[in-house]
């Protein structure tokens, strides 16, 4: 029953009542002893068997009373009589932040200097070792004056408060706040770690921050659901609507704040809410003149419309100013990036690390046409000393300046072995490795594994913590050795000690990736022959650091923001010869000519623009083989030519294909349904093409799609494949010899739309996949494996197999390789696409 006026606590005589909320009910007292105003807040009697919400109830006294800051509520002391606990405190005259917000969104002259203050406020609290843990509107008060009070401290946890050090942190008294499980606070403003009954930081303070501020901004609720389940489900699961999209007018830096605090993951919230704080009393003082000169109710339509370009451009010329100093920068102070270049022989750059002293760079490199060595330097030294080690890539060094390489000469050609930077003999590890990155303390290495056709990541090594269904590269680890970032195939991606993976934001073509020191991922992004050097949290919010033209590929990041940069020189050119007339001629059109498919008469190519000329997207082209000018098709990646040649099967960035008319006519997509594409063929009918594709978490399979319509159906198990610009179907269409897990070429017989199981094909060997079929259908044009290339005539059935002929490299400086060969069926005409590739190592310092 609430108290009446009269009533004595102590000292205090009952006023009126103020309010109730879940821990008790307050009211406006006078202490008798002083003449002062108070409010008083009182446990009810029915609740005082709840031993634990008493305990609650006092820790609330101690820890707001341990404060002493102008934005939260001064408590005077704590007592107890007929009526059961109270606390004293001051007595705040104003109204609810609940009150003011009734009128929808709260106006950014009124906004700002309302969140700089509450963000204050908890700064010291949190400061002190406090974490309110039910942070709301209700529970903020604001002044005449404009000055905000945080109230009701009575879900408040002492983090590590000093009366309680000594103490086990299991007393009856704190589990019920403090355990894992058990969920306090009010749905709608809870953090994902409260509302999941996890334990709690001050970075869930954060997040309620976050709701409310989102709430001021928008005058709607983040995350109101019909139910208080369902608003539980939603902070969980759920991304609220931005700011930007119910609230046009809020200032980008004002969004990116807001979208900070509610990051669902509290690594990627402030590590200070002193830095919030900062980050919003900056924005204040910086916008302060601009919101300022907004219209207020007696200003004139008139005098709105002359304001409005000045207030539009003054928020401007004041978001610009708040981004710099909110991201600590001063642009017009801090010099810019600078370039360091470290290697200046001719050929190519494989894999550079930072060594444990952060000068000495170890880098594997191919120079002057030589096999793969090791080598180290330092900065402002030209020179670069080789490791005298056998052809191997550096893939980590340890905090103890031990190295793990991986030896190249090696019959697995991924032995990982471990080496002292000092000098030695490798010493042998582990098989079929393809990259290694060792523990902070320098203990145990994360490797990537290719085992019977399985990719997958192990840490430590011999416990399997994630199954590609892909190609994987690169494997790092944080800083703090609790996550590893890969790529698998082109998606980079996170995942944690309990196998819990992350896609990051998709790249249009991701080069090389490593942590910072702040636990960002530090990354470039190539887009049309530009390089974005990008860092972006594991939970995926993302900035650009810097941008520069070429490309780019990013290989280490020191504890001090260093960067070592390889910058690659590529091209790709076609090269061909028809019947009749052996001698080859280059087909090259723009800077990134790629090979796809030629066709079977042998007079049209089918490539990909792959570099800037192509654009962000891509360009599939014709071009005949007289060396006629070629014609853009549209964009995307060529996958194959119709038999007929009038159509062009091709891939656009979205994994979409499409079907290209060579002549007139309009594009036709294809369903593509789940499936993330990689490869594709037609059928000798024209009316189905053969794809290689997987499924979200699966491995790559055999898919077969008619192009009248339908989705793709799937033909093989997973682990199935064929390489782009290859056509494994016999000219019967009954046949397919497709590489099956292992690698290895294998024949798949097609009848009436169902497939037999795999024969081994005499003679095949791993990793050499079938080009196309001979005209007869009695043999196979093969790779072979290894430099140089080599193409054999197979007969699949004997095992049988012959030279058709050899591709040697013009240039083998810098990698030159050759890539896709396509021969006729004839075996008369062929093309193929040889690249090259030159780079130099460079030392990046003053990101930021």
């Amino acid at each position: 029953m609430p108290l009446s006026a009269g009533t004595r606590l102590g000292p205090y005589e009952v006023v009126s009542p103020l309010g109730a909320g879940g821990m008790g009910e307050v009211y406006r007292v006078v202490d008798t002893r002083l003449g002062r105003q108070a409010a008083v807040k009182v446990l009810p009697r029915s609740l005082l068997e709840h031993r634990e919400r008493i305990a609650r109830f006092e820790r609330e006294a101690r820890a707001a009373s341990a404060l002493n800051h102008p934005n939260i509520v001064t408590i005077y002391e704590t007592g107890s009589g007929d009526f059961g606990f109270y606390i004293a405190m001051e007595l705040v005259e104003g109204r609810t932040l609940r009150e003011m917000l009734h009128t929808g969104p709260i106006p950014l002259r009124r906004l700002l200097p309302v969140a700089a203050q509450i963000a204050d406020g908890l700064a010291r609290a949190h400061e002190a070792g406090i974490v309110h843990r039910d942070l709301k509107p209700d529970n903020l008060m604001v002044t005449k004056d404009g000055l905000v009070k945080i109230l009701d401290f009575g879900l408040a946890k002492l983090s590590y408060a000093e009366e309680d050090r000594n103490e086990d942190s299991r007393l009856a008294t704190m589990t019920q706040a403090t355990e894992p499980g058990v969920v306090l606070g009010t749905a709608g403003y809870m953090s994902p770690e409260q509302a999941s009954g996890h334990p709690l930081d001050f970075r869930s303070d954060q997040f309620s921050f976050g709701s409310v501020l989102y709430e001021m901004a928008t005058g709607k609720r983040a995350f109101a659901r019909g139910t208080a389940v369902q608003t539980l489900a939603a902070i969980l699961q759920e991304e609220p609507e931005p700011v930007g999209s119910v609230n046009p007018k809020v200032p980008s830096m004002l969004r990116w704040i807001v979208e900070r605090c509610l990051a669902k993951d509290p690594a990627e919230r402030y590590a200070s809410t002193e830095d919030l704080a900062r980050d919003l009393a900056t924005l204040r003082d910086r916008l302060s003149e601009a919101v300022a000169s907004g219209s207020g109710p007696a200003e004139s339509a008139a005098g709105r419309r002359r304001g409005l370009f000045a207030a539009a451009l003054g928020l401007a010329v004041a978001a610009v100013a708040a981004a710099a100093l909110l991201a600590g920068r001063q642009l017009a102070r801090r010099p810019p990036p600078r370039f360091q270049q470290l290697t200046f022989r001719r050929g190519a750059v494989s894999y550079a690390r930072f060594a444990p002293d952060g000068r000495t760079i170890v880098y594997s490199a191919w120079w002057q046409g030589k096999p793969l060595e090791l080598f180290t330097t330092q900065p402002g030294t030209p020179e670069s000393r080789s490791l005298g080690l056998a052809p191997a890539d550096i893939l980590s060094i340890a905090s103890s300046g031990e190295m793990a390489i991986a030896l190249r000469d090696h019959p697995s050609s991924g032995m990982l072995a471990r080496v002292p930077l000092a000098g030695g003999a490798p010493r042998e590890v582990l098989e079929n490795v393809g990259e290694a990155d060792w523990t902070p303390d320098g203990k145990s290495l994360a490797v990537t594994r290719l085992v019977a056709g399985k990719r997958w990541i192990e840490f430590p090594i011999g416990k399997v913590l994630y199954e590609a269904a892909g190609s994987l590269y690169r494997a790092r680890l944080s800083p703090r050795g609790d996550r590893i970032a890969f790529q698998e195939d082109d998606q980079i991606a996170v995942v944690d000690l309990h196998s819990v993976k992350k896609d990051l934001p998709r790249m249009r073509q991701a080069s090389g990736f490593a942590w910072s020191p702040s636990g960002e991922i530090w990354l470039v992004n190539i887009i049309g022959g530009n390089s974005e050097i990008l860092a972006v949290t594991p939970g995926g919010r993302q900035r650009l650091l810097f941008s520069v033209p070429g490309e780019l590929t990013l290989h280490d990041v020191w504890r001090d923001g260093r960067v070592l940069l390889e910058r690659g020189l590529p091209s790709s050119e076609i090269v061909g010869a028809s019947a009749g007339d052996p001698r080859e001629r280059n087909l090259t059109w723009l800077d990134g000519t790629v090979l796809a498919d030629l066709s079977s008469d042998g007079k049209t190519l089918l490539s990909t623009e792959s570099g800037a000329g192509g654009g962000e997207a891509g360009a599939v082209y014709r071009r005949e083989m007289d060396g006629a000018p070629a014609v853009r098709l549209g964009d995307g990646r060529a996958l194959a030519l119709s038999p007929d040649r009038k159509w062009a099967l091709a891939l656009l960035p979205t994994n979409q294909v499409v079907l290209l008319p060579t002549g007139p006519g309009a594009a036709s997509p294809l369903p593509g349904g789940e499936i993330v594409v990689r490869s594709g063929a037609f059928f000798p009918d024209g009316g189905r093409v053969l794809l290689t594709g997987n499924e979200p978490g699966h491995r790559n399979r055999l898919w077969v799609q008619d192009i009248s319509g339908g989705k793709p159906r799937a033909l093989t198990p997973e682990g199935v494949s064929f390489p782009i610009a290859t056509n494994p179907i016999s000219p019967d269409g009954k046949l397919l010899a497709v590489l099956g897990p292992d690698r290895t070429c294998s024949l798949y017989t097609l009848e009436e739309g169902t497939i037999s199981s795999p024969r081994a094909i005499p003679g095949a060997s791993p990793r050499e996949p079938a080009l196309r079929w001979s005209r007869d259908g009695r043999s196979l044009f093969v790779r072979g494996a290894g430099s140089p290339a080599r193409v054999y005539r197979l007969d699949p059935w004997s095992g049988k197999r012959e030279l058709w002929k050899e591709f040697q490299p013009a240039e083998p400086l810098g990698g030159g390789s050759v890539d896709s060969i396509v021969p006729t069926p004839d075996g008369q005409s062929w093309a193929y696409t040889y690249s090259r590739y030159f780079s130099d190592l460079f030392l990046l310092e003053g990101l930021k």
